[in-house]
């Protein structure tokens, strides 16, 4: 493809344009400061590349979502949340024994050390399980090498997906004051969280199949969306050679935005506060239409998807199936499913594109699920880990990187002189010393 042309200050300069295999389009300005002495000025990064990646392809305005170049329809439908992990990490689908090699790693490094359950003690029990997460991620790195050999970045990936499930229950756990669970070997990955999150030590407790299957296909819907906001954060934080369990905690911190990961708790606060006001959602979703009311509806529209968001069509299949098959009786679901009624047929929705979203439809299952609403961003975090971990290798085995370094314009104060802090007291003094003007 012919080069940019870009015209500034009556010289032309030209950049080198990349294309990629979706015929994405992309002006490479590496260079534009050391050529012309001006930035690209783009706050929020809203069209800016940070990177070439082989992981994720996003087109919103289709709707189309696809890992490694598997459509995300045909990977919700057919594989498990392990083979989708060593997929995006590792690039390939895995053979049977390869995927047996890496579910039984999963399995056997689950259990975390027993000086680091000294760490949840010291926690508040109203502390947030993202920053429990968050702090215990990143606590890690004290006790696992990181020298950057290969080996043991292999190992401290396997380290880090297994741990991080028997952490978050562990976090909810400490939060209603009930005893730890261990992991079982004897029990996959979806349920051995679910396992931990609800048995209770002398008890038997029975994973249920329909809970199983609705968490492995949470996870594997969440797994990675490009770059988003904590994403970048981890490639950024990564880019400075830190350590993995610290670039994926600062993508946990960045994911607890309402923002961004936050979006599906809002969803469950959003129902509670029309369940609260008497229940009428028809009241709410004409406060949503008035352009004059601060209030929207959260769960719907996307920023991404100027269609309906793939992983919506699938959950919400799922969610008639689960709310069915469980038999939930809820004000707050029977609300949410009225809101989905207007949001697809209202021309306001319709028109707006306002469809509900993969936060909706996710909200809508925690809650069926019973898992509790400040541990929904934890979900979404734990699906998310492949991605994260797929984004840092990808960017520190790629030649090219470098560590990040945006620019900004300063719009700030221009040179002046400083005045040293004893003149300044005594400039304060001479004011103070001023009698005052009379009325």
């Amino acid at each position: 493809m012919q080069p940019a042309k870009l015209t500034l200050n009556g010289s032309e300069y030209e950049f080198p344009v990349t294309v990629g295999t979706e015929n994405e389009i992309g002006v490479d300005f590496s260079a534009l400061r050391s050529t012309t002495g001006a930035i690209a000025l783009d706050p929020g990064y809203g069209n800016t590349g940070s990177c070439l990646s082989t992981i994720t392809f996003i087109d919103g305005e289709k709707g189309i979502l696809r890992y490694r170049g598997y459509p995300i329809e045909e990977v919700a439908q057919s594989a498990g949340f392990e083979e989708v992990c060593f997929l995006l990490i590792y690039g390939h689908l895995p053979s049977p024994e390869e995927l047996t090699r890496f579910q039984k790693d999963l399995t056997y490094h689950a259990m975390i050390r027993e000086e680091m359950k000294d760490f949840f003690k010291d926690f508040p029990l109203s502390a947030h399980p993202m920053m429990v997460l968050s702090a215990m991620l990143a606590s890690l790195s004290a006790f696992y090498p990181w020298s950057g050999d290969q080996d043991e970045i292999d190992l401290n990936i396997i380290r880090l997906l297994a741990k991080a499930k028997t952490i978050a229950a562990f976090s909810y756990k400490k939060s209603v004051g009930q005893p730890f669970v261990y992991p079982r070997n004897d029990l996959s990955y979806t349920e051995n969280f679910l396992h931990m999150m609800f048995a209770v030590p002398a008890e038997p407790y029975l994973v249920s199949p329909v809970l199983d299957n609705a968490l492995n296909l949470l996870l594997i819907l969440h797994a990675d969306h490009e770059q988003n906001c904590s994403t970048s954060s981890v490639r950024m934080v990564g880019s400075s050679q830190s350590n993995l369990f610290a670039a994926i905690a600062a993508g946990v911190n960045a994911l607890w935005g309402p923002l961004h990961g936050g979006a599906n708790q809002k969803v469950i606060e959003m129902l509670q506060a029309i369940r609260d006001d008497g229940g009428d959602y028809r009241k709410f979703v004409n406060m949503a239409k008035d352009k004059n009311s601060p209030f929207r509806l959260m769960g719907f529209g996307h920023r991404v998807y100027k269609n309906f968001d793939p992983r919506a069509k699938i959950l919400k299949t799922a969610a008639d199936d689960v709310l069915r098959e469980l038999g939930v009786d809820d004000p707050l679901l029977d609300i949410a499913k009225k809101l989905e009624e207007v949001a697809l047929s209202d021309s306001y929705f319709i028109d707006h594109k306002l469809y509900p979203n993969v936060d909706f439809y996710s909200g809508i299952l925690y809650r069926a699920m019973n898992i509790p609403t400040d541990m929904f961003t934890v979900m979404f975090a734990l699906g998310r880990l492949p991605g994260w971990i797929a984004q840092w290798k990808e960017m520190r085995e790629d030649p090219k990187a470098k560590i990040a370094r945006p620019r900004q314009i300063y719009v700030g104060e221009a040179k002046r002189a400083f005045v040293p802090l004893e003149l300044r007291a005594a400039g304060e003094t001479k004011k103070s010393t001023k009698q005052p003007v009379p009325a």
